[in-house]
């Protein structure tokens, strides 16, 4: 079942609604639901979203899966992150009934969807001309999300504070536990970002007990980051990348160089500490300050290397649904 919610109307008096597909099951369980566009242009989770909901399983589902492929349709429909008045969505919760736009949907979304639900999982990219090596955030002191995040099973957990204004935030100011599942870049499709995320959700109705468990796989448990700094240009110019992502650096290893266009001037950007690249700019034009590289720090980086390459073999030899199969308890 599709629930059309009116979210609002665009100048020319065309309505915009925010689809919200319902599926209950045959037996009382958990609420779970799953977000994806909260930023306009981070498609990845769209994808994700219709997956899922073809999904032969969720036949046999106990409790009810709310699933809003496309939260902020303003910013789908133009291609864009932002609203029609260039505010953030995302920081815009919990909202207000009589605020700016932004802010009323959010106030709107939270009361109508999000205290509806018991937990959530929001889908998220990088931004534009950014790309994110799929990862799961969640906060240290929810003990719930945490179970969440090691069930969903994507390469790196980063255990991270919520911000203010966010859906994250206000889900964790009213007890819901959630998730933030990021993976891929703003306005691209990332075939192995999207299957760890169907894999992942699904993990996750696994262990909240609204799927019954088909067979069970060992599994290569995710790796933990509690810190993560960005790498920031320290000139403008043109960069060229040596790395990418997923890949283990150490300190002083060369990450990339920054060159001018008219002189003989180059800098390298090194590496100020150990860890996984887990995020990355794209564009090669950079200016002073601009991030370039987002580094988590883990505990042993060898065996970290063995934890990556395991996921990503566990996820490359499952067969996706939208190859005919289905998607295993990974």
């Amino acid at each position: 079942m599709v629930v059309d919610i009116p979210f609002g109307k665009l100048y020319t008096h065309t309505e915009l609604n925010i689809g919200a597909h319902v599926i209950h099951g045959k037996r009382p369980g958990p609420v779970l639901l799953i977000t994806a566009a909260l930023h306009g242009d981070e498609i990845n989770g769209v994808e994700i979203c219709r997956r899922l909901l073809r999904l032969p399983r969720l036949n046999n589902l106990k409790g009810t899966l709310i699933v809003v492929p496309i939260v902020n349709t303003y910013g789908f429909v133009q291609q864009s992150r932002y609203l029609p008045d260039r505010r953030d969505l995302n920081r815009s919760f919990p909202g207000s009934e009589k605020g700016s736009l932004g802010s009323r949907m959010a106030w709107q979304f939270t009361d109508r969807i999000l205290k509806k639900s018991t937990h959530v999982i929001d889908l998220h990219t990088g931004a534009i001309h950014r790309s994110n090596y799929p990862q799961v955030r969640a906060t240290s002191k929810d003990k719930v999300s945490l179970r969440m995040a090691e069930s969903f099973n994507a390469p790196i957990i980063i255990k991270a504070a919520s911000r203010d204004g966010t859906m994250r935030g206000t889900a964790n100011g009213m007890g819901i536990p959630i998730i933030l599942y990021e993976a891929g870049e703003a306005l691209r499709f990332d075939e192995q970002a999207i299957n760890i995320g169907v894999r992942g959700i699904v993990n996750v109705m696994h262990s909240l007990g609204m799927l019954r468990t088909l067979k069970r796989q060992q599994k290569t448990g995710s790796l933990f980051s509690k810190k993560s700094s960005w790498i920031r240009a320290e000139h403008d110019g043109i960069a060229r990348y040596y790395q990418g992502l997923g890949q283990i650096v150490t300190a002083g290893d060369t990450l990339a160089h920054i060159y001018s266009p008219y002189s003989d001037f180059e800098v390298a950007v090194l590496a100020p500490f150990s860890g996984i690249i887990i995020g990355r700019n794209n564009l090669p034009l950079v200016n002073e300050g601009e991030a370039l590289f987002h580094i988590a720090e883990v505990s042993e980086l060898a065996e970290a290397e063995k934890t990556l390459d395991a996921i990503s073999d566990e996820v490359d030899n499952a067969m996706p649904a939208s190859l005919g199969g289905d998607y295993g308890v990974v």
